[in-house]
């Protein structure tokens, strides 16, 4: 299809019987902090919080009559599913909606009091789109994708429609969250007819980067894990026509990690009130992030903050993280004298500035190892900061980077232990429902004992747990197998510097 095709179907779009045409709104403090002027198309107050209904309601809008009297079945985990929930209330017609059996019940509720039926199935996305469309052929129900459509790239692409409409002066770039790449592809198939000099740029989890791969490889990438923070835009694979847009509009692709979402859903949060969901604050990390990048001053830039859609429990998170991926704190393991005086000394190299977080506990007659965090005025501060503790005689690991030490360790700082011989520290992430753990435990071979064990509820659809366990050399080949049974995705953790510095 033909970009002047596009142009025509999403002038065309049938959208606003169920979406508002969402304000741009300057965020003032954010714009004053970068030198720029950021504006934000608030697709976080739709109906349903999110831009997703756009797509799913032009979708169905344009069914026969026939194919709706039949119903619809759709997959998602969350804001898709809302859409086509809310299409069919409008439409009269009937809706399945396959959710895995991971999906926090707000989000099953929420789909639930739109009238349409929730079947639950599977730990992912991908066994619950393999169940859609079983039922789909079972059923003839009509297949409503939540990208690779063209009317679904058309709908999403009136957000485009309505950025030019609403901007006074030209925009030099527009940010756009990506996971399947609909969103991304309808917006810059407008504008990249209307306004060809305005920059349109991805943005992905550095975990879950599907779309920059793709285009990079110059062919479809398909990801062996995704991380879930963004568990909106958490796809393995791009779609096949969004893929074939993005490679033809898209101009650049920018790539951010959790703490830079947590420290955008704050910075919302500060011009605005309102939480946006991990995905939701995806452009505005990534409009940071750019704007670093390129020292770029005085600019007119758009950020899609693309929805709302958050669990309460998750707050709590990304407070954690949110001064982090600012910037405004520094996350140091120290190694200090274990006498009299040595945290005084330890206080004046820091040079009076706060310290946000202390863990501590003996288990060394000669040193202490020290879990601290620092606020920061400005990134290159940390470095200043190491460079005084070590030039004062403190062994410094700076770990402001390291997901160990700021998802786990914190919580752990408990001394060494003589007793965890053949430790293998490994990182899991496991869906959040009954009887993961009793899978893993079930999985494992009785003679390996569980030296460590950290697990923290963050109000997501998967947990991230961090096992020790006690696996000889010689059961390695036993333990490898035990891992490719499981099917969780796991990290090895067991060099870990945090761990090495504070549990080893």
């Amino acid at each position: 299809m033909k970009r002047e095709d596009y142009l025509e179907r999403i002038l065309r779009a049938r959208v606003y019987d169920v979406a508002e045409e969402s304000p741009l709104e300057l965020a003032p403090a954010l714009s004053r902090r970068l030198g720029n002027r950021l504006l934000l198309k608030r697709e976080d107050l739709q109906p349903v919080f999110s831009f997703k209904l756009r797509g799913a309601y032009n979708k169905m809008a344009g069914l026969p009559r026939e194919k709706l009297k039949r119903g619809v079945i759709a997959a998602s985990a969350g804001n898709h599913a809302q859409g086509v929930a809310l299409a069919a209330q409008k439409l009269g017609c009937r809706a399945t909606i396959v959710m895995p059996v991971t999906t926090p019940r707000i989000k099953v509720d929420a789909v639930a009091q739109r009238g349409a039926r929730v079947v639950l199935t599977g730990d992912s996305y991908d066994e619950a789109y393999a169940h859609a469309l079983q039922l789909k052929r079972r059923h003839g129900y009509t297949f409503v994708h939540p990208y690779d459509d063209p009317e679904v790239i058309a709908g999403q692409g009136t957000i485009g429609m309505e950025i030019l409409r609403q901007s006074m002066r030209p925009i030099d770039a527009v940010f756009v969250p990506v996971g399947g790449g609909g969103l991304i592809s309808g917006i810059a198939a407008y504008l990249k007819h209307l306004s060809p000099r305005t920059k349109v740029i991805g943005v992905e989890p550095d975990d879950a980067d599907a779309m920059a791969r793709s285009l990079k490889a110059g062919r479809r990438v398909t990801l062996e894990h995704v991380g879930l923070f963004a568990d909106g835009v958490a796809v393995k694979q791009v779609g096949e026509e969004t893929f074939r847009l993005c490679r033809k509009l898209v101009d650049e692709m920018v790539l951010v990690d959790t703490d830079e979402i947590c420290a955008a859903i704050k910075d919302v949060f500060e011009d605005t009130r309102v939480v946006l969901e991990p995905a939701g604050a995806l452009a505005i990390a990534g409009a940071k992030a750019w704007v670093e990048r390129h020292g770029a001053r005085g600019r007119k830039l758009v950020a899609v903050a693309s929805g709302a859609n958050t669990n309460f429990d998750r707050l709590r998170f990304v407070a954690e993280r949110a001064e982090v991926g600012e910037h405004r704190e520094a996350v140091l393991g120290v190694t200090i004298p274990e006498e009299r005086g040595s945290f005084r000394r330890f206080l004046r190299a820091l040079g009076g500035r706060n310290i946000t977080e202390f863990n501590y506990r003996m288990s060394d007659p000669s040193a202490a190892s020290i879990f601290v965090g620092v606020t920061l005025q400005q990134r290159a501060e940390a470095a200043r900061i190491v460079r005084s503790l070590r030039r004062a005689g403190f062994r410094t690991l700076d770990m402001s980077e390291d997901e160990v030490a700021k998802g786990h360790m914190r919580h752990m700082i408990g001394g060494h232990s003589a007793l965890a011989k053949d430790e293998l520290l490994y990182r899991f992430e496991f869906p959040e429902r009954p009887g993961a753990l009793m899978k893993f435990l079930s999985a494992m071979n009785p003679s390996w004992n569980i030296s460590l064990f950290h697990y923290r509820n963050y109000g997501a659809d998967y947990g991230s747990i961090l096992v020790g366990m006690q696996v000889p050399r010689r059961e390695m080949g036993d333990f490898r197998r035990f891992l490719a049974r499981l099917g969780y995705p796991c990290y090895d953790e067991t060099r870990n510097p945090a761990y090495r510095l504070f549990l080893k």
